[in-house]
């Protein structure tokens, strides 16, 4: 059999994943890749890789996506790493710069902002603007909270918003995979939330951040109803968004 490929994202939400993936034997039938969320988004829809973790706004960009484990990257609630961080309160921000990493939060931000805070606001993605207020996500919003006047954790928001829970990235594959292929790579995703005390070991610590409190009640990491139900809401809301610029 050929192996997979498989993307995945290098966030420490993905750590135990990725913990789970090596210590299994499915390593051995897969060609795996890190990436950052828009990378892993990008070999998916092109067909470079078979399936990946990646932000579920691409998902109606892939041809014959299916979600292909009963894992993901979610919260309910603060997530604490998706943000939009801000120099004036939300009702007055009238720039807002993009983060290049990913597509999801980049929607997120724009659909909160347009249905929830009724603001209409002029982006960018130029990393020399000036702006009011900025989407960064992952690893590199650590520790950042008090960097700025106004932070707003946009699962939170979400969940303020809609009364849902969310789903960051999901397991995409362009084709279809296996059952077997499917259970035996559920079961390592599984393994490794299992050990995340053993991740936890591993990842270098970080001032002002509990990563404790980040991998176990933050993040939240089962594809359920509530959450299905929460991204064909996110992707509905995105379509709008599109129909508006036509």
């Amino acid at each position: 059999m050929n192996k997979i490929k498989i993307s995945a994202v290098a966030y420490t939400n993905t750590k135990a994943f990725i913990y789970g993936i090596k210590h299994s034997d499915i390593i051995n039938k897969i060609d795996l890749s890190l990436d950052i969320p828009s990378d892993c988004a990008a070999k998916v829809i092109s067909g470079e890789v078979d399936m990946g973790l990646m932000p579920v706004a691409a998902i109606p960009l892939v041809p014959n996506a299916n979600i292909v484990a009963d894992y993901c990257i979610g919260s309910d609630g603060a997530v604490n790493s998706v943000f939009i961080f801000s120099d004036v309160p939300v009702e007055s921000i009238k720039t807002l710069r993009l983060d290049s990493h990913s597509r999801t939060s980049n929607n997120l931000a724009k659909v909160l902002l347009k249905f929830y805070w009724k603001q209409d606001v002029e982006f960018t993605t130029d990393t020399t603007a000036k702006t009011d207020a900025i989407v960064l996500i992952g690893d590199r919003t650590f520790g950042r909270k008090n960097d700025f006047a106004f932070v707003y954790d946009m699962g939170q928001e979400w969940k303020n918003f809609t009364g849902l829970p969310f789903m960051y990235a999901a397991w995409v594959a362009n084709k279809e995979i296996p059952k077997e292929f499917k259970n035996e790579f559920n079961a390592a995703l599984k393994l490794g939330l299992d050990h995340r005390q053993d991740v936890l070991r591993e990842l270098p610590r970080t001032d002002n951040f509990d990563l404790e409190d980040y991998l176990y009640h933050k993040l939240q990491f089962e594809v359920t109803d509530d959450r299905k139900k929460a991204l064909n809401r996110f992707l509905y809301y995105i379509g709008e968004l599109e129909k508006e610029k036509v």
